[in-house]
């Protein structure tokens, strides 16, 4: 069973930068992908930015193009999630979560093991 943890969360204001981190734990780590979603106060939660694990190919949501930028450290089983210029809409509980096969969405539905979430909070 994988367990993943993010951290790095925290409140700043518009235009600043944020740094996530995603710690998975277990012996034998492979995703096919990990990704990044959020949810704000009654909202869906929507996806935000993946990345393939072994070709570290990314994706992002047209929303964060541009601003955030996801990576790994494959040896430290990490991911982490890079975000700058952020804005007020960017307000939300951010989560991590790995997907284990191919899927041509990123629909939070295809992706199992989440972590706990972390707060962001950009004030204006």
């Amino acid at each position: 069973q994988v367990q993943l943890v993010e951290s790095g969360g925290g409140s700043v204001q518009a235009g600043g930068s944020l740094r996530l981190s995603c710690a998975a734990s277990g012996r034998t780590f492979s995703p096919y992908r990990m990704g990044w979603f959020r949810q704000a106060p009654g909202k869906e939660r929507e996806f935000v930015a993946a990345i393939r694990w072994t070709l570290g190919t990314t994706y992002y949501a047209d929303a964060v193009k541009g601003r955030f930028t996801i990576s790994r450290d494959k040896p430290k089983n990490t991911a982490n999630l890079q975000m700058d210029k952020l804005k007020p809409e960017d307000t939300a509980v951010y989560y991590c979560a790995t997907q284990g096969g191919f899927t041509a969405t990123m629909d939070p539905k295809f992706f199992s093991s989440w972590g706990q979430g972390t707060q962001v909070t950009v004030s204006s």
